[in-house]
């Protein structure tokens, strides 16, 4: 795993060279200029919103969390969501991090089971969340046109909205279609004993159908309490809303006030990450900064978009990784 992520930290750093490059090389001098007067009051804001996207991202794990563990601190659920973001930002499509999460609970002395049920509604209500302001951006671009016509991105941004929506469908059978689960393990494990990968079939079956059983109870024990559920969707829609705000706080960092305003800012992130979510690549790099430029392309152009660009991915992706990776330092030198 180790070495994986590793592999995938190498591939990441050279395709953010490439893009650092391909950014700058038209308009170096202009985009460093304007990056030398950015207004650090403001660049200090963008910060702050990024960690009250992981706040509020700790919050909603934590509700889960002590479902099992009473006990648990707000804390380490915080820490857990900081740590996230170095597995989320070194593997593609950010599949890192809901195995990590599953580690650390586990560490904590929660089941597997139980730990695997958390993360899954954890991302469910995140899920729910992303698509539901991918939604409205696209209601508000229909009916104010916001963006120009542009084919190939609308196709890519209804792609993204797709896949998104099918995600969480794919999630709730996951969560709550036993007889499904039940039928597709045991397809699995029938097909891995004739290949002589599994040698005792009737016991890895009764183990599944016991895992199963303990999953799709503390899948029913998270969602009992409906306002629960409904207060995590809402607190990673104030989170989302918090990091999509931020390209407009950068906005003001270069001194304009007026190119575009929150709700522009709000619909143009949502695209944004609407059609970054499904590209292949460790942080969605290339995908994500041609997203910006293409749609924050509608109000800003030249080296003010380049240098806001940048600044963004920086505080957006990389400020997340370094702090991860410095929070899983310490740990590990706490250890």
């Amino acid at each position: 795993m180790k070495k994986k992520n590793f592999i995938n930290a190498i591939v990441l750093i050279g395709i953010a060279l490439l893009v650092l490059y391909f950014s700058l090389k038209d308009d170096y001098e202009a985009i460093m200029n304007q990056l030398k007067t950015i207004h650090l009051g403001w660049l200090f804001i963008a910060f702050i919103l990024v960690i009250l996207y992981w706040i509020l991202r700790g919050k909603a794990i934590h509700i889960f969390t002590r479902k099992f563990m009473p006990k648990t601190k707000y804390l380490s659920s915080l820490q857990l969501m900081i740590r996230t973001q170095f597995f989320n930002a070194v593997t593609p499509f950010a599949t890192g991090g809901q195995p990590y999460q599953v580690y650390h609970l586990v560490k904590e002395g929660m089941g597997v089971t139980k730990a695997t049920s958390i993360i899954i509604e954890n991302f469910i209500v995140y899920q729910i969340a992303m698509v539901l302001l991918g939604g409205v951006a696209v209601i508000a671009n229909r009916a104010f046109s916001i963006f120009e016509k542009n084919v190939l991105l609308q196709q890519l941004v209804g792609l993204g909205f797709l896949i998104n929506t099918l995600v969480i469908f794919v999630l709730f059978i996951v969560a709550f279609s036993k007889r499904l689960n039940r039928k597709l393990i045991h397809l699995g494990i029938t097909i891995l004993t004739k290949l002589r990968l599994v040698k005792n079939k009737e016991k890895k079956l009764a183990d599944w159908d016991q895992y199963i059983n303990q999953f799709h109870t503390s899948a029913k024990i998270l969602l009992e309490n409906k306002k629960e559920f409904a207060y995590t969707i809402l607190l990673n829609l104030i989170a989302l809303s918090f990091l999509y705000s931020i390209p407009l706080v950068l906005l003001y960092a270069t001194g304009d006030y007026e190119s575009f305003g929150w709700g522009e800012a709000i619909v143009t992130s949502a695209y944004v990450m609407l059609i970054g979510s499904f590209v292949p690549i460790p942080g969605g790099s290339g995908g994500l900064e041609f997203g910006f430029v293409s749609f924050y392309g509608s109000f800003i152009t030249g080296s003010k978009l380049m240098a806001i660009m940048l600044l963004w991915r920086f505080v957006t992706y990389y400020f997340g990784m370094i702090v991860g990776t410095i929070s899983l330092s310490m740990k590990r030198v706490k250890s």
